[in-house]
């Protein structure tokens, strides 16, 4: 089974890019000079800028490091900081020479990255494949999932009458929705579907590859992230449905770790400590806040070694995270978008955490010291202990030591509809190097254009 390989169109020759470079660099010069211009009460108003800075970083570090009465400190200087400089700045008539910079700073950053997401490549979509309606669509529903959304979008009766067979997962005992998979596809289901979260579409998704079916994904879950990658409409689940009578196929890449498939990403680590946690499902957010102080002091269960493509790449990350095909840049948690589901490879994300100021850098995302960003198509995790936490698509389980992760390319068949909002695309980082060089690109065109024709 080949792979699609990730593929791009180089974007027209334009002078919008190089105009949009320009006006980057024009505005940061100009703010430089609007700061000096204005002498030392500008000055002053720019250092004033920058304390009202560090105190937001410095506590909003200090609200995610601490618990209790630390924390609730931490959020007073993050809000007093740039309070305090409001308050500079009207009581000292700097509002609007500070206002201006700020203003051009911004442009400065909106064109720079406008120059260079439209010098870049323009992602080719997933390449769909037109196939026949499935005459026996098998449908697992949890009701339980995405508070209820399978009785509020009315998913099981619509998909009845489209002709699906619909299994609920509506009991209070454990049902192994790989088996009961497995026994439709045996009775002749020609289509395999889920309606639930990212790790009941996983283990459906593994039957669905093994017995090349094709693979149905409605966004009936919390977060959806595996539907929103494919481009499904999350707020309305009823319309993924439309696979079944209009509805083209894709191939897409699936994650395996240990023999289990995986369709967004598995984490280690700091990032597996707080999936373990049982108040995780119900408060994500709230439980991800308690358990952060402990984690980010290093307190972040056993050393881990990791090799990347059969190379040590990562020493005792705090936190790892493994995804089927990389994630959008800026992302470290695994939240954010993946433009492609079929580039061949796995994303990688480490941290590691040596101090405190290298723990508040985090800030700064994926550029930040400490942070490793790589993609491999194999990820070998070992330990100390024999077992180690891991989070699979959001859910806890205790693994074997060492754990090893790879990519399956173009291992899963989905029906997706035909008609669908689509996959956003990922946003290219920002370089001044690059700008420079666009800023000046008419000449250079001019140049070769002028020696291309020739003498006159």
């Amino acid at each position: 089974m080949g792979a699609h390989v990730a593929t791009a169109i180089p974007p027209a020759p334009s002078s919008a890019s190089t105009w949009l470079a320009r006006l980057a660099i024009l505005a940061a010069a100009t703010a430089a000079i609007v700061v000096l211009a204005g002498g030392r009460s500008s000055l002053v108003g720019l250092a004033v800028a920058l304390l009202g800075l560090g105190m937001l970083l410095a506590g909003s570090w200090w609200f995610l490091s601490n618990r209790g009465v630390r924390r609730g400190i931490g959020a007073a200087v993050a809000v007093a900081g740039p309070l305090g400089m409001v308050v500079f700045y009207v009581g000292h008539d700097q509002l609007a020479v500070v206002a201006s910079v700020l203003l051009l700073v911004a442009v400065a950053v909106a064109a720079s990255r406008a120059a260079v997401r439209r010098s870049q490549p323009r992602p080719v979509g997933m390449p769909e494949v037109a196939t026949p309606p499935p005459s026996r669509p098998f449908l697992i529903m949890n009701p339980r999932s995405g508070g209820g959304k399978v009785a509020r979008f009315g998913l099981d009766t619509s998909a009845s009458q489209l002709g699906a067979q619909v299994a609920l997962l509506d009991g209070n005992e454990q049902v192994d929705v790989e088996a009961l998979a497995r026994a439709a596809a045996a009775d002749g289901a020609d289509l395999l579907g889920v309606a639930g979260g990212d790790g009941t579409q996983a283990l459906v998704a593994g039957v669905a590859s093994e017995l090349d079916l094709p693979f149905l994904v409605l966004s009936a879950g919390t977060r959806n992230h595996f539907a929103m990658d494919l481009g499904l409409d999350r707020e309305h689940p009823d319309t993924g449905l439309d696979a079944l009578h209009d509805g083209v196929e894709i191939r897409i890449d699936l994650g395996d770790i240990g023999g289990r498939t995986f369709v967004n990403n598995v984490s280690f680590g700091a990032y597996a400590a707080i999936v373990q946690s049982p108040a995780y499902r119900d408060d994500k957010r709230g439980t991800t806040l308690q358990l952060l102080p402990d984690l980010l002091a290093g307190e972040h269960g056993d050393r881990l070694r990791v090799r990347v493509d059969g190379v040590p790449g990562i020493d005792d990350p705090a936190a790892l995270l493994v995804s089927n095909n990389p994630y959008g840049l800026g992302d470290l948690a695994g939240l954010n978008h993946r433009a492609r589901l079929d580039s061949g490879v796995l994303g990688v994300v480490g941290i590691t955490v040596g101090s405190a100021g290298m723990a508040a850098g985090l800030l700064g995302g994926r550029r930040a010291k400490g942070v490793v960003v790589t993609s491999a198509r194999e990820v070998v995790v070992d330990a100390d202990a024999t077992a180690i936490p891991v989070g699979i698509d959001g859910e806890a389980v205790l693994m074997p030591t060492p754990v090893r992760c790879t990519i399956r390319p173009g291992a899963l068949r989905v029906r997706v509809p035909r008609r669908r909002p689509g996959v956003p695309t990922q946003r290219p980082p920002t370089s001044s190097a690059l700008e420079q060089r666009q800023a000046f690109d008419l000449r250079q065109i001019s140049s070769r254009a002028a020696q291309a024709r020739g003498p006159r």
